[in-house]
């Protein structure tokens, strides 16, 4: 019963109400442009946390050691 109410309720919530404002193409370019940024910039925070361990687990972007005999660092 109670998973039954929760659906209806969820339901309820997601039905669109009647408008009680004009929202214009300005306003809402800008909203969505505004929301789409922070979604876009939290993907790119995650990914750019996990980067280094992915690229160091795969190996990408090793470049190869030749072993030189007439290295005078060696």
């Amino acid at each position: 019963m109670q998973i039954a109410l929760l659906a209806v309720a969820a339901l309820l919530l997601v039905l669109p109400g009647t408008a009680q404002a004009y929202v214009g193409p300005g306003l809402g370019l800008g909203a969505i442009g505004a929301i789409l940024g922070v979604v876009f910039s939290v993907i790119l925070a995650i990914l750019a946390f996990f980067w280094y361990p992915i690229k160091r687990l795969f190996g990408i972007g090793k470049k190869k050691q030749e072993n030189r005999e007439d290295d005078p660092l060696d």
